[in-house]
């Protein structure tokens, strides 16, 4: 190794270096760097007359041992130290180390800042320059609070040299990008702006890196900088590579620079004086001009720095969205790109034209490059480059190319990435239903899609076909016909089940004519897929099959066979064993017009915005948002996808629909008792004992004006329900908690939780008036034939409820269904 003299090296680093590369093992390196440690750890207790020199040299082995991995704890303040010398090669050296290893929350801070304060006031340009970048470094909540008032009048001073301003601007930029709160510009913002026409083309680069950022939080503050960046580009862009020799990149004149004006003009709208913005389409018009031009060089660089310019100054086009000219000319510009041998140059151009595919001016110029788009989606080996492509055909998709689109992008769908093809079905759903002119090919798309790629089909996108086939009686002969064939497929996804099962359900009668599709197939072609389905799934073949029974009354017997075996009415999952028995017996005792009425055909959903796109948006994975989720949101927050995504679940699809027994009904007897004198119910009202033995003639209830029971004739008792008190009660058919009664007395509130044959409520008792509830009892029964099949147990309430702004009394109840 060349001997280093005492005055431009420090020798003891260097052997120290040279001693660490040559250890042969791990342990050899962690030996040599004890006994480093152990040494400076000693010169700095021992020697208290050590030199500027001795300290930079243990200091700089501390920061290189620090730099290997290990953990330094001692040395701190030998580096403070160092700030106050006067030389530069010290002070340097204590400024990176404190850099490096001061933590922002150190007590040796305000040592810090007071070295810092001294070398800002020194005036002297290269301790100013070295003080400014530890604080942008360090960038804590303290230093800014200390110097936020400080560099601003730096900065804008006339006499500050020109490499202090631009650490000072960027010093800036860090402490208001760490504590924006703090760095407030005041009285400095108009010659902050005007930075922009400083001399020294490095000042204007770092101002304008502040400009952009501040006018991002407060536009209307710094709108003036609007002219001078426009100014400032118009000289750039107008001059040759001569003209700026020191800031020229391969014969691109200040590439950065040009860049950032472009981007800070983004952060304003077009112009309002007529002067300013003639010079900038003239200066945008210039660049796109130059991208025409043959390359000055062959060498990357070059082309880089050109097309970094062009693609800011198209951004700026698509921006603006005011210039049909400029629109058309930067579509051109990327066509030509998208057939380019580099690939990040495709990519961007593909990007680009996404976007100015939202334009109506550039609109028409992006779709005459779809083949272009088709073949890059087929071709490309990159996965960006396609999922870029793939988008590109979303956005320049409308009603005269929508057919090819989604043909291509269905095709590419059978050998697309595992990553994108959920993307890729959202995109064919919405594109298939947005421009759907005849709704077969809107079903034959999404069946094909299910075929294609099931596993990535979320439910909105069945939900959503379920809702349009349902609302258009011209397309429900068809989708029957086609789900039907769609079923007969040897391996067939289980979104296709739901689907055939729904479908076939609600509109099977329009096929049946057909001896090859005759009720009993559709019947026998469905069941062969239930013992392959998910539990979801079989409850909403369940749902099917009773429709069927009121469909085609000859596939009766078949059906209620399949309900009545074991597997069904004693199945061990909750919901297929309810829907089973309560299907059975409703087929068993409710009369012809009872079982139209409560099967009738689901109503048309309410026609509004498709929730798909919410979904592409988001981006979940297949069936993230379960049916409970959608149906909370239907009933909380407005039907999801308008007719929402009233999804066609299992439950919803019986019901008018007895899937699930209806609170109206009583059919768990949970109502008080009937008065022996009411009026029997009419078979239009619905109110159907499925349990009772005596079947629909022995049920007898008094029915108020909104057809639900109600346990007693209407009185003004205070005690009575609210006339709501039945709505209440209905919600309970797909929620476990809310209010279950209330009166001007007492509210009662109920929680539940079920996991299989168990389940948990717990009964809550509001009093409403001002005294106190006295001697106050509960009592749990379980009426009937429930006994034998339900067992309860209560905890006992005290027997007392305070009234409003006191203790809720409540009742826990536990039951195990006994099968």
């Amino acid at each position: 190794m060349p001997a280093v003299s005492k005055g431009d090296g420090m020798r003891g680093l260097a052997v120290f270096i040279s001693d660490i590369r040559n250890c042969k093992s791990k342990e050899a390196e962690i030996k040599r760097i004890n006994k480093e440690l152990a040494n400076i750890r000693s010169k700095f207790k021992g020697d208290k007359a050590l030199d500027g020199y001795s300290k930079k040299k243990y200091v700089c082995k501390l920061l290189f041992i620090f730099l290997l991995g290990h953990d330094i704890d001692f040395g701190h303040m030998e580096a403070v130290n160092l700030l106050s010398s006067n030389k530069y090669t010290e002070k340097q050296i204590g400024y990176l180390f404190i850099s490096v290893l001061v933590n922002s929350n150190s007590e040796l801070i305000r040592l810090i800042n007071n070295a810092i304060k001294n070398d800002l006031s020194s005036r002297n340009p290269t301790f100013m320059c070295l003080a400014l970048h530890c604080i942008a470094n360090v960038g804590s909540r303290e230093m800014a609070e200390a110097f936020a008032s400080e560099i601003p009048r730096i900065l804008v001073a006339g006499d500050t040299m020109d490499s202090v301003k631009q650490s000072a601007a960027l010093c800036l930029l860090r402490l208001y990008k760490t504590s924006p709160d703090l760095v407030l510009m005041g009285e400095w913002t108009s010659r902050v702006v005007h930075l922009l026409n400083d001399q020294h083309m490095g000042v204007v680069t770092a101002a304008i890196s502040l400009i952009t950022c501040l006018s991002q939080k407060n536009p209307d503050e710094f709108k003036t900088c609007v002219s001078l960046a426009v100014s400032r580009l118009s000289r750039i862009v107008s001059s040759a590579s001569t003209d700026l020799q020191d800031y020229t990149y391969y014969f691109v004149p200040a590439p950065w620079l040009s860049c950032k004006l472009l981007r800070l003009l983004q952060c304003y709208p077009p112009p309002e004086d007529g002067a300013v913005k003639g010079r900038l389409v003239e200066c945008l018009e210039t660049i796109l001009n130059k991208a025409q031009e043959p390359p000055k060089s062959k060498k990357v660089q070059h082309s880089n720095a050109k097309n970094a310019i062009l693609f800011e100054a198209i951004s700026l086009i698509i921006h603006y969205d005011s210039e049909p000219n400029l629109l058309v000319r930067a579509c051109n510009q990327l066509g030509q790109f998208l057939q380019h041998r580099e690939t990040n140059l495709r990519y961007l151009a593909l990007e680009s034209m996404c976007t100015l595919a939202s334009s109506e001016f550039s609109h028409e110029a992006v779709k005459t490059h779809i083949e272009t788009v088709i073949n890059a989606l087929k071709t490309e080996r990159d996965v960006s480059v396609r999922q870029r492509a793939a988008d590109l055909l979303y956005a320049m998709c409308d009603r005269s190319n929508a057919k090819q689109i989604v043909a291509e992008m269905l095709s590419y769908l059978e050998t697309a990435d595992y990553s994108i093809r959920e993307e890729m079905v959202l995109k064919v759903a919405i594109l298939a239903e947005k421009y759907a002119v005849d709704y077969s090919w809107y079903v034959d798309t999404i069946l094909n899609l299910i075929r294609i790629a099931g596993d990535y089909v979320s439910e909105e996108v069945w939900y959503r076909v379920i809702q349009i086939v349902i609302n258009r009686d011209d397309v429900q002969g068809y989708a029957a016909k086609t789900v039907f064939e769609a079923l007969q497929a040897p391996a067939c996804h289980e979104n296709m089940v739901k689907v055939g099962g729904y479908i076939l359900g609600e509109f099977g009668n329009l096929i049946a004519g057909d001896p090859r599709s005759s009720p009993l197939v559709q019947f026998n072609l469905l069941h062969s897929k239930f013992h392959l389905c998910s539990v979801p799934t079989r409850a909403l073949l369940l749902s099917a099959y009773i429709k069927f029974i009121n469909l085609f009354p000859e596939t009766k017997a078949t059906i209620q066979e399949v309900l009545r075996c074991d597997s069904q009415i004693r199945n061990s999952d909750v919901e297929l064993q309810q829907r089973a028995v309560e299907y059975l017996k409703l087929s068993s005792i409710a009369s012809t017009d009872v079982l139209a009425t409560v099967l009738e055909e689901m109503p048309p959903f309410p026609e509004r915005e498709s929730s798909i796109l919410a979904k592409l948006k988001k981006k979940k994975g297949p069936g993230a948002v379960s049916v409970t989720e959608l149906e909370d949101n239907k009933r909380e927050g407005g039907e999801l996808n308008g007719g929402g995504e009233r999804g066609p679940d299992t439950s919803a699809m019986a019901a008018s629909n007895a899937s699930t027994p209806s609170p109206s009904a009583d059919l768990l007897g949970i109502r008080s008792a009937v008065p022996v004198g009411a009026a029997p119910a009419s078979a239009g009202s619905l109110l159907v004992d499925v349990f009772s033995e005596a079947g629909p003639a022995a049920v007898s209830a008094a029915v108020n004006d909104d057809g639900f029971l109600s346990s007693a004739p209407p009185s003004e008792d205070p005690a009575a329900p609210l006339p709501e008190a039945d709505e209440l009660l209905n919600k309970f058919v797909c929620k476990n908690n809310g209010v279950l009664f209330e009166n001007q007395l007492l509210q009662i509130g109920i929680k539940s939780e079920y996991r299989q044959n168990l389940g948990r409520m717990y009964l809550f008792y509001g009093n409403k008036t001002s005294v106190q509830f006295a001697s106050f009892t509960t009592t749990v029964s379980c009426p009937g034939e429930l006994q034998s099949h339900i067992l309860s147990e209560s905890q006992s309430v005290c027997a007392q409820v305070d009234p409003p702004g006191g203790l809720h009394n409540h009742t826990q109840v536990d039951r195990s269904q006994v099968h």
